[in-house]
């Protein structure tokens, strides 16, 4: 199989409320663009890319020129063979969300060109997955609203973003399980904590009836974030620390986590399942992070939540906050996604609405 063309696609679809996390990064819209690649043979496959200035440095310009280096040479290999490209793709160091878009456009054409569905070649090890929703920065009339839109729309799992100042964190957690007893909450620190105080935060969220935690210390600070998962006060999420296979080897040597946050959206699919099963293989636990993608991105992270290492809520409702798109997604029901219910679609109708 032989590459034809490759195109990008930009597009934006604003969103019902805005998402706020970490030290000032805030979100209004999905800015986002599809790689979109045909085969020799007619085949077509496209891939969602999240532009992401503030968490990859990528920018929808990077992204173009990412592709464009790369697109000569993936002309040059069979791109039936999924190792050959990867070898391609590591020629070009970071650009990870440009990557992941285009290796995920790449293996749905590949289907394409088999006549098979692109689910059918993927690992299964369940048929459901539990879904969370990812609740931002806010107060706590804010917090509600968020939580009981997607309450509304079937979640029960919600992950909250906390800002780092104690008192206002806590009466959010607080008034989220109260108000939600059917509801798991966990938290994602975003790296804000400091190492000193650390424990004793997660101490009161632990009481509050929080169930894990993201991130909570600056990933530089390894060995402050081995000691604090040896505490074993909650079980400590790897999400920033562990981008790539290469990154969590190094956090599977250090033991710095409990849980895998795998986002296809900057590994793509063969990165993801390599970590997939490298994290179960050491005995830790994982979920899906679908990187606030739209409905079609959403999608293509979920086939990969039914891997038999995802043990935990994965994050596969943000793209309900979004004012459309152009591609189904499965209902969730009660908190659960059933694989029997997911497809890979696109609607070029749909996707004209909000092209760039």
């Amino acid at each position: 199989m032989r590459l034809r063309e490759l195109r990008l696609r930009p597009f934006r679809i604003p969103l019902a409320a805005e998402l706020r996390w970490g030290a000032g990064k805030r979100m209004d819209a999905l800015e986002h663009a599809l790689v979109e690649v045909t085969l020799e043979g007619g085949a077509v496959g496209r891939g969602e890319v999240a532009v992401r200035p503030t968490i990859y440095g990528e920018t929808l310009g990077s992204v173009r020129a990412a592709l464009e280096w790369l697109e000569p040479r993936l002309r040059e290999v069979d791109v039936s063979n999924a190792g050959a490209v990867r070898r391609v793709l590591a020629r070009l160091p970071g650009n990870l969300a440009a990557k992941a878009g285009l290796e995920m456009a790449l293996f749905e054409a590949r289907a394409a060109a088999l006549g098979r569905d692109p689910l059918d070649l993927l690992p299964v090890g369940r048929e459901r997955v539990r879904v969370s929703f990812i609740v931002g920065q806010g107060d706590v009339e804010a917090t509600l609203a968020s939580a009981g839109f997607a309450h509304a729309r079937g979640v029960r799992v919600f992950k909250l973003k906390t800002s780092g100042r104690a008192a206002e964190d806590e009466a959010r957690i607080r008034a989220l399980v109260e108000a939600f007893p059917d509801a798991e909450v966990y938290v994602d620190a975003n790296e804000t904590l400091a190492p000193r105080a650390a424990a004793e935060v997660l101490e009161r969220w632990r009481a509050l009836g929080v169930t894990m935690v993201e991130e909570p210390l600056p990933v530089e600070r390894v060995r402050a974030r081995a000691a604090l998962r040896r505490r074993g006060i909650l079980p400590l999420i790897a999400d920033d620390a562990a981008f790539t296979p290469r990154d969590l080897e190094r956090e599977l040597e250090l033991d710095t986590f409990d849980v895998l946050n795998v986002k296809p959206a900057r590994s793509g699919f063969g990165p993801s399942l390599e970590m997939l099963d490298r994290a179960r293989a050491a005995g830790k636990e994982a979920m899906i992070g679908s990187q606030a993608m739209s409905g079609f991105g959403a999608a293509r992270a979920a086939a990969l939540a039914f891997h038999a290492a995802v043990t935990r809520p994965s994050e596969l409702a943000f793209h309900l906050l979004a004012a459309g798109g152009f591609a189904p997604f499965p209902p969730i029901r009660e908190g659960w996604l059933e694989r029997r219910d997911l497809a890979f679609g696109f609607s070029e109708t749909a996707f004209a609405r909000w092209a760039l």
